[in-house]
């Protein structure tokens, strides 16, 4: 046992002794590597601040400037000494310390004063050279030389190296001791353990395979403790085993209830989908039956007129005013047919634009102060109805290249879209438009007064389908189709700021020519 322990603190002291040592390396050659670093840095640092500031008093031929440059400089206990010398490489200014340390005016200076660093000195500084046209070459003022000190590298590493052998000293006796206190701890109480094992063991009972008990010394006491502690853990198995054959069986349930769960959640989320399709049908159902009824019903009126109109001429017998009468209702008839064929028509491609991309148009050039004044006319009889008063605010210096016809989409839907969620109620409203050209980006703002967008809507209020007037003139698309022009086809952005009662702000953000590929 004497032995094991004497092994034990051998191969100790030569792992901690090893470690040690390899740590000590690594930490004085990472020490060795950032000196060297400081010390370059310190060289390049001070070259460069020469060249800028001694170019001019050597331009000048100010010795007593540069002297006092050059003792501004030797202030760091790395720099030894500094000499200067002239275009023709003759010394012109020198500064050195003496065996005080003093900096004193020097001529001879060499090599024992440290290691050597020069440049050369050119007027206005390297940089007024680099910016010379290429091929231009520029005599230099003159040269600076700089002597440097490896004195601190030197002292910090030796230093670092006591500190580190008498850490290492220090360290390793204690854990030695540290350790030998600790082996006899542990082999002290092995007896005692020994005892606690066949304690331990006498609580079972079968008869399990064991370890041969051949030695007769403390170990042999401990294998015989383990072979009675294996009868135990034996029994302990096999519960154990029963154990895993249970949360086996528990698993098996487990897997079977989550892939009846499964099953479950894929069929609540076909008849979430059936719903909503369901729900879109009646929608669009709904918006279209009114304009087509009222086609159908203007249709039948002229059908109606014309046959008596056909009749009477086939009489002989027809008189002006009933031919007047025919061609008014003609009139009116034909108008119903074509507005609500176009309202149908146009609720019909706005269903369509939500799942299909845009469609193309012609492209062309046009003013969009102008434009928004005929967008906003087109829709004058629509905004008289509802009370509500346009201002527009835009540059006429603005053009854009791009797609007037989706610009009269995301127009219309904007207003309309006011009309119906803002202004309730008839009271009427103020809608406010305001453009302005920014590098070659048009930022307009499309606000109103009305009363404004919740909050928990705000983020959905671009999403296809969403609306709050659903049955009510509300379609969900006229916000989504907006937002599909600006990216998709205008290559820009949108969004909206808007607080209840304080109204609803969109800002629009598109290039003023319009990309080519953003339309596909």
């Amino acid at each position: 046992m004497n032995s094991i322990r004497i092994r034990l603190i051998v191969l100790f002291i030569v792992v901690t002794a090893t470690t040690l040592t390899v740590f000590g390396m690594y930490a004085r050659f990472q020490l060795s590597r950032t000196l060297e670093n400081r010390f370059s840095q310190l060289t390049h640092a001070t070259l460069t601040r020469l060249e800028i500031s001694v170019s001019e008093p050597m331009w000048n031929f100010d010795a007593s400037g540069i002297f006092s440059i050059l003792e501004a400089e030797m202030l760091q206990s790395e720099v030894n000494a500094i000499q200067v010398f002239d275009s023709q490489m003759r010394p012109f200014v020198s500064a050195a310390r003496d065996s005080q340390g003093h900096i004193v005016a020097g001529s001879a200076l060499g090599s024992s004063q440290g290691v050597s660093v020069e440049t050369e000195l050119f007027r206005g500084g390297r940089d007024a050279v680099s910016a010379l046209p290429a091929g231009t070459q520029r005599k230099p003022l003159g040269h600076v030389v700089v002597y440097f000190s490896r004195d601190h590298i030197d002292e910090a590493l030796h230093a670092d190296a006591v500190r580190w052998i008498s850490e290492a000293l220090v360290i390793d006796t204690v854990l030695v001791l540290a350790l030998t206190l600790s082996l006899g701890m542990v082999f002290k109480p092995l007896r005692r353990l020994r005892d606690a094992l066949f304690d331990l063991a006498r609580q079972g009972g079968d008869e399990v395979q064991e370890l041969p008990e051949t030695e007769r010394t403390e170990f042999g006491e401990v294998i015989q403790g383990f072979n009675q502690t294996q009868r135990k853990l034996k029994q302990v198995m096999l519960r154990h085993s029963q154990a895993e054959e249970a949360a086996r069986t528990a698993a098996a349930k487990t897997e079977q209830a989550y892939a009846e769960l499964q099953s479950a959640q894929q069929s609540l989320l076909q008849s979430e989908k059936l719903a909503s399709l369901g729900s879109l049908v009646a929608g669009v159902a709904h918006e279209i039956n009114t304009p087509v009824g009222i086609t159908l019903t203007s249709a039948s009126v002229l059908l109606e007129s014309t046959q008596k109109l056909q009749n009477t001429l086939a009489s002989g017998v027809i008189r002006k005013s009933e031919i007047v009468a025919y061609t008014e209702l003609a009139t009116e008839s034909v108008q119903l047919i074509v507005s609500n064929a176009e309202r149908a028509a146009h609720l019909i491609q706005s269903f369509k634009q939500v799942a299909v991309d845009q469609t193309s148009e012609q492209r062309r050039q046009y003013a969009l102060k102008s434009y928004l004044d005929e967008v906003m006319s087109s829709l004058h009889p629509v905004l008289r109805k509802a009370r509500a008063q346009v201002t527009i605010t835009c540059p006429s210096t603005i053009f854009l290249d791009g797609y007037p016809g989706a610009m009269a989409q995301v127009l219309t839907n904007l207003t309309m879209n006011a009309l119906t969620h803002a202004f309730k109620d008839e009271a009427g409203g103020k809608i406010e438009i305001l453009a302005e050209l920014e590098g070659e980006t048009v930022c307009m703002r499309f606000c109103d007064d009305g009363c404004g967008i919740a909050p928990e809507h705000l983020g959905k209020v671009f999403d296809p389908f969403f609306t709050t007037r659903r049955g009510l003139g509300g379609t969900g698309l006229g916000l989504n189709i907006v937002f599909n022009i600006m990216v998709k086809q205008f290559g820009g952005t949108i969004t909206v700021n808007s607080a209840l009662g304080k109204g609803s702000c969109f800002v629009l953000q598109f290039p003023r020519i319009s990309p080519v590929t953003a339309q596909k």
